[in-house]
């Protein structure tokens, strides 16, 4: 994976996977009422659009204060300038593309567990499970990408997700 785009996949895929388990905690335990396909998908796309819409405006609004703060540094009497170039179009491009990543991560991050808990509806704790087991997974995989200990990453992004799915189990956002 390049490194532009590890950040907005990494961001993604945690937050589509620790969504589901604050929203859903509560549905994907409920014997009551199984997950469905569409509402995996709905709360799959809620984790899209919101993932799409706030990566966009942080990594624009970053990117943009980078040309700023470059042009100050080189002692440009207009700050905005290379804001308004055609730097300023990369750097929106650059955005674009970061969301597209961040979104469709956080899709496929929300999505499986939930399609998880829809396809296997008898056995409630399996999307919770299959959250857990991806945590672990991208864990191991970023602590390997950063040389990072393995051991302590997959201990913190699982306790994380645990966390999240307590509180989850507590609020029961969607019931």
């Amino acid at each position: 994976m390049s490194r532009k785009l590890m950040l907005p996949v990494v961001l993604g895929l945690c937050d589509g996977i620790l969504t589901t388990l604050v929203l859903a905690a509560g549905r994907l335990t409920d014997v009551a009422q199984p997950m469905t396909l569409g509402f995996a998908i709905r709360i799959a796309l809620v984790a899209f659009l919101s993932g799409a819409f706030v990566f966009y405006v942080a990594r624009y609004a970053d990117l943009r204060y980078e040309l700023i703060h470059a042009a100050r540094q080189l002692n440009m009497s207009a700050y905005g300038k290379l804001a308004n170039s055609a730097l300023g179009r990369a750097v929106q491009k650059e955005a674009i593309t970061a969301a597209v990543a961040s979104s469709g991560a956080a899709f496929a991050g929300a999505l499986v567990p939930l399609l998880a808990a829809a396809l296997v509806p008898q056995f409630q704790w399996t999307s919770i499970t299959v959250s857990l087991i991806a945590l672990a997974i991208l864990a191991a995989a970023l602590a390997r990408a950063v040389r990072g200990a393995v051991a302590q990453w997959i201990a913190g992004l699982v306790l994380g997700g645990v966390c999240l799915t307590l509180l989850g189990l507590c609020l029961k956002v969607v019931a």
